[in-house]
């Protein structure tokens, strides 16, 4: 066998299959190892990382974490990329990049450990198209086509991209007819356009247009809550599969086909996997507000209260696990470095900066996205007397300060946000959040 054979036979392409699949959406924050866990538990097919740079994904080591039974990808003691075995094979990483060769020197980097690289050209947030990258791309289809060329060559695992619309259906057809020609395994479209808000009803009537004119699988994106909105995407537009943001943020157990559990459920088990897996108590604490909504009810309250895991685990219930947990590390011998740990949360000190509003849900979907929890009705009776608990101890809190208002116009926009939160004094103090620095 020559070289270029052994090189070739290297390089051989491993394949994943995108026809109907339902995944979970990169999501700023959102996309952690708890929730692609509970994501994949529940029914997704495959999950999606949240967006991560390519220099930071360069920069970072790989790191066989025995204490935790993980794969971590570390910049000094922070956490890029988390995995286990549990995603092997169905997690997509999404790369935040502008760059072809920053793009395959990242991707190379992780290729082991991920199923598939996505390219990010769609997210329209400051912090990703300030640097160049996710919607900045879209009025850039020459660079977009470089760096998926790039990858697709020298990757051994299928690269994908998710777009978003064009100013007309007609350059958004030819843009992707173009991403098609560069050998990608599928292509994601969210059915809004770059200056369109979560608000703004999607155009799903593009989906058809774009499954007409190209062969590659269409991954839909946008407004989909439930599997009723699938069916009503693929009769319009025999597409058939689909990928979810708000409603898994929500409730990650819009996964099931037979139904989602109640919200207390899913934040126990969050709770539960922070402890087991370490995760940094900034970031769970942030997920966990997204999906308990009521940040004035015993378990809101704690929430928002919380500083460490500790502190979200006896908040949801699951305290003992916790300790559980710890005698287990203990037995074996491999307790985390408390001096590496208390280093790991200063530099994720950034990663909750204010206390996240709800997920836009339509109000005729909200109820049935909540799920039926037996617990509502006693978390209710239990609010006031909580209130007034708190007051007790915070030095008489009045009931009609609110704990936390946050006063942003789009959801996870990090720019000049402005919170109002309550002092031991009870005076309400407002003060500028500093802004989230991911690139």
């Amino acid at each position: 066998m020559t070289i270029s054979e052994v090189k070739s036979e290297e390089m051989k392409k491993k394949t994943l299959d995108f026809e109907n699949k339902v995944i979970l959406a990169p999501m700023v924050r959102i996309g952690s190892f708890p929730m692609r866990y509970m994501s994949l538990k529940y029914g997704a097919d495959y999950v999606c990382t949240c967006e991560i740079v390519d220099k930071r994904l360069i920069k970072s080591t790989r790191i066989i974490n025995k204490k935790l039974g993980t794969i971590d990808y570390m910049n000094k003691d922070r956490i890029e990329f988390r995995t286990t075995d549990y995603e092997k094979g169905r997690v997509i990483l999404q790369l935040g990049t502008c760059d072809p060769d920053l793009a395959l020197q990242a991707a190379k980097h992780v290729e082991q450990d991920v199923a598939a690289i996505d390219v990010n050209c769609g997210c329209p947030k400051r912090f990703s198209v300030i640097g160049g990258m996710g919607a900045a791309l879209l009025a850039h289809p020459d660079k977009i086509i470089n760096i998926l060329n790039k990858l697709v060559k020298n990757l051994s695992v299928p690269v994908t991209c998710k777009i978003r619309l064009l100013n007309t259906y007609e350059e958004t057809i030819e843009l992707v007819k173009r991403i098609e020609a560069t050998g990608v395994a599928a292509i994601t479209v969210h059915c809004r356009r770059k200056k369109e808000q979560e608000k703004d009803p999607g155009h799903w009537d593009v989906f058809k247009l774009i499954r007409d004119a190209v062969k590659i699988p269409v991954i839909a994106n946008g407004d989909i809550f439930c599997y009723e909105d699938m069916e009503k995407i693929k009769k319009m537009s025999n597409i058939n599969s689909f990928m979810i943001a708000r409603a898994a943020q929500n409730n990650p157990s819009i996964f099931r086909k037979e139904g989602i559990l109640p919200k207390l459920d899913m934040v126990k088990e969050y709770g539960r996997l922070c402890a087991r897996y370490d995760m940094p108590y900034q970031n769970a604490k942030y997920s966990l507000l997204c999906i308990w909504h009521d940040h004035q009810d015993k378990i809101g309250y704690s929430l928002v209260k919380s500083k460490s895991v500790h502190d979200i685990c006896k908040s949801v219930g699951e305290e003992e696990y916790y300790y559980q947990v710890l005698k287990e590390r203990n037995e074996k011998d491999v307790e985390l470095d408390e001096e590496s740990r208390a280093k790991q949360e200063e530099i994720y000190a950034d990663q909750c900066p204010y206390i996240p509003r709800a997920p836009y849900i339509p109000k005729n979907l909200k109820h049935t996205l909540d799920g039926e929890d037996k617990n509502d009705n006693k978390d209710k009776e239990n609010k006031d007397e909580n209130i007034n608990e708190n007051n007790k101890n915070d030095g008489n809190i009045k009931d009609k300060n609110k704990i936390v208002e946050n006063e942003n116009r789009s959801n996870n926009d990090n720019d000049n946000n402005t919170v109002k939160t309550i002092d031991s004094s009870n005076v309400i103090e407002e003060s500028k959040t500093k802004k989230i620095k991911l690139n």
